[in-house]
């Protein structure tokens, strides 16, 4: 059988609070390479980083020490209507190349994990093989975010109704992943690997 011309591409995603990152990272413990969308916007606002010359072209006041400052980003957005936009013009060309590099270093893979908070709503999901989003009750996510340092009922409110809602992010997924314990978490991470490693040989 000959081997696949690219990786498998597995596109990850959950509500805040569903246990995204940590499924990520046993997918990574797994042998999966896996490529983060928030970590690729921390490399590219971090001094050297290559939005750090966009941003500074669109708002000199958001960079600082040669970094990209989230914080005045977030005071900039909050005072004009159309700062998000023209961040975004900026951003996602950067984040696209840089997941472009990860999936060019991972060629020879059979399964690459690329972990994308706003997979569904930024239609990132059609350019996957497949989609898998982490869940959990309701009561579980709002524990967990809640004790998050810092974090208030109405912030969690106001996240959640940024997000898609859960269950339209489940019957849109190929595979759903309920997140309740740490064990049962990792066998079916196992499992979904072996069985698309076994498809895709």
């Amino acid at each position: 059988m000959t081997p696949p011309e690219r990786p498998f591409r597995l596109g990850l995603t959950g509500s805040i609070g569903m246990g995204k990152s940590t499924t990520a990272a046993m997918f990574a413990e797994a042998g999966v390479p896996v490529w983060d969308a928030d970590a690729a916007v921390h490399r590219l606002y971090a001094p050297g980083g290559a939005a750090v010359p966009a941003i500074a072209a669109l708002h000199p006041e958001a960079v600082k020490d040669g970094a990209v400052d989230r914080a005045a980003l977030k005071d900039w957005i909050a005072q004009d209507a159309t700062a998000l936009g023209q961040i975004e013009r900026a951003v996602h060309p950067l984040v696209a190349a840089d997941r472009e590099a990860f999936l060019a270093a991972a060629s020879d893979k059979p399964l690459v994990l690329l972990d994308i908070p706003l997979l569904f709503e930024t239609g990132a999901d059609a350019q996957m093989d497949a989609t898998l989003v982490v869940s959990a009750p309701p009561e579980v996510q709002r524990a967990r975010v809640l004790a998050r340092p810092g974090m208030t009922e109405a912030q969690f409110e106001l996240i959640l109704s940024r997000q898609m809602p859960d269950a339209d992010k489940r019957a849109r997924a190929t595979w759903v992943i309920e997140t309740i314990g740490l064990e049962a978490t990792r066998a079916a991470v196992r499992d979904l690997t072996r069985t698309i490693r076994a498809r895709h040989a």
